[in-house]
């Protein structure tokens, strides 16, 4: 038998012993001690996912575009992602039956990020039993759910929890695929990442980092053929997606830039503490905590490394990354801290304990700040709010760029009440996010014949786009409107422009 058999990812039984079950328990006393490593981890990301879940009645620019495009009819959906976000069409599709369901606002928004976050800190919770034993899987899970990131998207009205979800699930298969010689593990597994895959295309990075595995635990050919075949109907299936939004992605992610120092050294802290903590598991040695060490490492470093190294190198030529598209390397993250923390709390329990004191002092102020509207780059609440007490009923608006119109598409009541003075096409009739704009020719005709102009602008010392519809835009309002007074929310400016005399 080779060692990739005797040594699985799959390899239970001495798992379980090294976390001190015995072989004489009853099998209702097995079912719930096998189900609580996953039961506790989904009850604490059930409270966290919950708690805050209106962060302070706020809502960010991304969560407006989910917000408003499911409010779409099902043929306006399809039409808009001809032309941009297909790689998001299926959650679209999914929180459009959502609010069919149940339009209840920033709550039904969220709540499907929530589940999903559920799903994700049971499913590693079962990894971590599966190859380390309860204890390891419980606090596993339960780090997961306290991580500040997975806190952050599971309150997110966005994709990324649900990506998440699909990929730890899939993981959690992988493992049983390797160590049971049963198709229908490897069928769960193409399935499950095939649908993360639909509700975003770079969960297949995850396949990069289960390959790795498979060759660090130099497994046998059978488990590399069934992987390959699995690997494949993914990769197939999600190829229709992935033709349709290359052809998109100039428009989709033409804001992003070259990874930064900043997110370099990121990565970098996160690969390290990830390496260390396997470093720190492997090297104690001793059965107790070395049942589960090398698959639990061999499973858990290249899911930490493998999809954000990768992103970030095809970045360098194609500027695609953005850390929440990789949200679940977080649970390669996890893993090991668990594994590292159940063998503290078995041989050094003063040490586990004060650690995990120092832990929670760190993560409370965290765990508030994400419920806050300052932990997003913008509130469109707070915005269309001042807009609301600012604006007479027929002033000018102009968005500044015009891509910001998402800030008030999501509050039709104060929207209607504006003329847009640069719109062409609706977002609904043009099938965009946006809208389409008026050549500048007409921009300036209607600018010129307004009385009162509400702009909606960055920050200032934000870059100022070059196109011509924002140039004009920018000239006029100066050269012939008066400032009358300025609002600073967050992330934004909410500017009132008035003709000469007219503030």
């Amino acid at each position: 038998m080779s060692r990739a058999n005797v040594e699985s990812l799959g390899a239970e039984r001495d798992a379980l012993r090294a976390d001190g079950s015995t072989r004489s328990e009853p099998p209702g006393s097995r079912t719930a001690r096998a189900l609580l490593p996953a039961a506790v981890p989904a009850a604490t990301a059930l409270a966290l996912g919950l708690w805050g879940i209106g962060r302070q009645n706020s809502m960010w620019r991304d969560e407006s575009v989910t917000y408003q495009v499911a409010h779409r009819s099902l043929g306006d959906i399809w039409g808009l992602l001809h032309h941009i976000d297909a790689v998001h069409g299926l959650y679209y599709l999914l929180m459009h039956a959502v609010f069919g369901l149940w339009d209840g606002g920033l709550t039904a928004l969220r709540l499907p990020s929530v589940v999903a976050t559920v799903l994700a800190a049971a499913a590693v919770g079962a990894i971590g039993t599966r190859l380390a034993g309860p204890r390891t899987g419980t606090l596993a899970g339960l780090i997961f759910a306290l991580l500040p990131i997975t806190q952050m998207y599971a309150q997110e009205g966005r994709s990324y929890a649900l990506v998440t979800a699909g990929v730890t699930w899939s993981t959690y298969f992988f493992v049983r695929a390797t160590g049971t010689p049963r198709p229908r593990w490897w069928t769960a597994y193409a399935l499950t990442l095939g649908l993360a895959c639909w509700l975003h295309e770079f969960a297949a990075l995850a396949l990069v980092a289960h390959g790795l595995t498979l060759w660090w635990s130099k497994a046998p050919r059978p488990v590399w053929r069934s992987w390959t075949i699995a690997a494949a109907c993914v990769t197939a299936g999600v190829a229709p997606l992935a033709v349709v939004s290359a052809g998109q992605a100039e428009a989709q992610l033409g804001w992003l830039g070259r990874p930064s120092l900043s997110m370099w050294l990121q990565f970098l802290a996160v690969a390290a503490a990830g390496a260390l903590l396997c470093r720190l598991l492997v090297r104690a040695g001793s059965a107790e905590a070395g049942a589960g060490a090398g698959p639990l490492t061999r499973l858990a470093l290249p899911l930490v490394i493998a999809p954000t190294g990768l992103l970030m190198l095809i970045s360098l030529v194609k500027p695609w990354y953005v850390d929440r598209y990789v949200l679940y390397t977080m649970a390669g993250l996890a893993l090991p801290a668990g594994a590292v923390l159940s063998r503290a709390l078995a041989t050094r329990r003063l040490w586990a304990s004060l650690s995990i004191a120092a832990a929670v002092a760190v993560l409370v102020p965290w765990s508030l700040l994400v419920r806050s509207p300052e932990s997003r780059k913008d509130d469109v609440v707070a915005i269309a709010h001042t807009v609301q007490r600012t604006a007479h009923p027929g002033d000018g608006v102009l968005f500044m760029p015009s891509r910001r119109r998402e800030w008030l598409l999501s509050y039709p009541k104060v929207y209607d009440r504006l003329d847009d003075l640069a719109l062409a096409k609706s977002p609904t009739a043009s099938r965009t996010l946006q809208g389409t704009e008026l050549p500048p020719s007409e921009i300036r005709r209607r600018v010129l014949g307004a009385d009162r102009i509400i702009a909606l602008m960055d920050p200032q010392g934000q870059p100022l786009d070059p196109f011509p519809q924002e140039e004009v835009k920018r000239q006029l309002l100066k050269r012939y409107f008066e400032e009358c007074g300025r609002v600073q929310e967050r992330g934004a400016q909410i500017v009132l422009y008035a003709k000469s005399g007219g503030c």
